[in-house]
């Protein structure tokens, strides 16, 4: 074993060697290469401040709600923290008028460590144009709630 690779490492040095200045590698692609950025442009999201926006219709009748307001300001959610739960606990949402948590989400009325990421499920939207055209349907009827 030890012998076939000090005669594939001695043939791949000739080899190597061998190159002058003029045999350098080269790009399939040509010397420059010319593209625009097709990074998307940033968005800002629908709404402002909590409170000040109405809730957006679902679509299908288990759609996670989306969040009609952005979310740039809050802090994010850590084992310490989640301030969702400022207006959103079962605390909190009659105080701040604000839609309770699912009752899927708690265990004995508590937060489930499960469901405690919120933004992994609820999403906030912007006013963006498709990037592809799409003729989804919801089943708008079963999702108003």
């Amino acid at each position: 074993m030890k012998r076939t690779i000090t005669i594939t490492l001695a043939a791949l040095l000739t080899t190597i060697s061998g190159w002058t200045a003029a045999q350098q590698l080269a790009s399939l692609r040509g010397e420059e290469v010319v593209s625009e950025d097709k990074a998307p442009i940033e968005m800002s999201y629908q709404g402002k401040k909590p409170g000040l926006q109405k809730p957006i219709a679902r679509t299908f009748k288990e759609q996670p709600p989306l969040i009609p307001h952005m979310i740039t300001n809050f802090d994010e959610i850590t084992l310490e923290e989640n301030q969702c739960l400022s207006c959103h606990s079962v605390e909190k949402y009659k105080e701040k008028r604000a839609p309770k948590i699912g009752d899927s989400h708690l265990v004995n009325n508590v937060v489930s460590m499960a469901r405690y990421q919120c933004n992994s499920c609820h999403v906030p939207q912007v006013d963006a144009k498709p990037l592809v055209d799409n003729g989804f349907v919801g089943n708008v009827r079963q999702a108003k709630r």
